[in-house]
């Protein structure tokens, strides 16, 4: 086969994938560019009226969070509150994925509905849920324990675990319904070679499973990790905007108390070009990391 045949056929994926660049391109371009370029300025309620004209800061915005106590630990909780629901969300999907190829039809069936009525219910639907359920006077919970008006969300930890769990409640099933697929896409045959070596469930799932669906992993933890690391709606809701005395502040909803609630457009802005530049590195760093194992994609 020739060079520049083989050129042509590296190249055609490419080809196939411009009419789906040319529109997201300009959909996440141009709005990206808004935001860097927003951060940059000195912009509030005067700039937005008309009243003033945006003043141009640089790095001001930027130098003003890195000086700023609450932005580190809000970034503190952002990062451990996402951490926390990517391996539970993990944890839960890939268990279930594999009792899915264990239970019958009917079981499957209604184990899939149930996890997929779970995947369609808005966010904020499921978080209105999840509050009635953990209310502190008329909620179920609380009525079954005899734990009487025990507030769920008084505490910093105790909201941050409910939050998550309604967070892993929505994520999971996307993990789920992805690592099934994978795993029925496994040839029986290597399957079958493996319990006649003697190996066990266990030992299956970590030597033969676990390799072969690492492409698949890889896709299921990028996501995860973005989806929980900019949530907003949970713990907007749950919280009542971030807990007593923003306590359970993460970074999207700080980012939204100084844009809209306190009219610093520009602060906000420049904390949304660090949550996509902290999410950047994140991907770039896990994919470096799967490269270095050998690893294709």
């Amino acid at each position: 086969m020739s060079t520049a045949t083989l050129r042509r056929q590296r190249l055609t994926p490419l080809w196939l994938l411009l009419p789906a660049l040319a529109v997201l391109v300009p959909m996440f371009a141009y709005p990206l560019y808004q935001l860097g370029l927003l951060s940059l300025f000195d912009y509030g309620q005067p700039q937005v009226s008309g009243g003033e004209p945006a003043r141009f800061l640089g790095a001001g915005n930027y130098r003003t969070l890195v000086a700023d106590p609450a932005f580190w630990t809000v970034l503190g909780q952002t990062v451990l509150f996402a951490a926390g629901c990517v391996v539970a969300t993990l944890a839960v999907g890939a268990a279930l994925a594999v009792l899915l190829t264990r239970v019958g039809r009917v079981a499957r069936i209604a184990l899939s509905l149930a996890a997929l009525t779970a995947w369609a219910a808005p966010a904020m639907t499921g978080s209105v849920v999840w509050m009635f359920l953990f209310d502190s006077n008329l909620g179920l919970v609380n009525e079954l324990l005899g734990l009487g008006a025990y507030n769920w969300l008084y505490d910093r930890t105790v909201a941050f675990v409910l939050v998550g769990a309604v967070v892993v409640w929505h994520s999971f099933p996307f993990v789920m319904i992805t690592l099934y697929a994978g795993i029925k896409a496994i040839p029986d045959s290597v399957l079958e070679a493996a319990a006649l070596d003697g190996a066990g469930p266990a030992a299956t799932f970590r030597r033969i499973i676990v390799p072969m669906l690492r492409p698949l992993l890889t896709i299921v933890v990028i996501q995860s990790i973005i989806w929980d690391f900019k949530v907003f709606t949970q713990i907007y809701v749950m919280t009542r905007g971030g807990g007593i005395a923003g306590q359970n502040l993460v970074l999207n909803v700080y980012a939204y108390q100084k844009a809209f609630a306190s009219a610093q457009y520009g602060l906000g802005s420049a904390i949304g070009v660090v949550m996509t530049l902290i999410l950047l590195v994140v991907t770039l760093l896990y994919l470096r990391a799967l490269r270095r194992t050998g690893e294709s994609l």
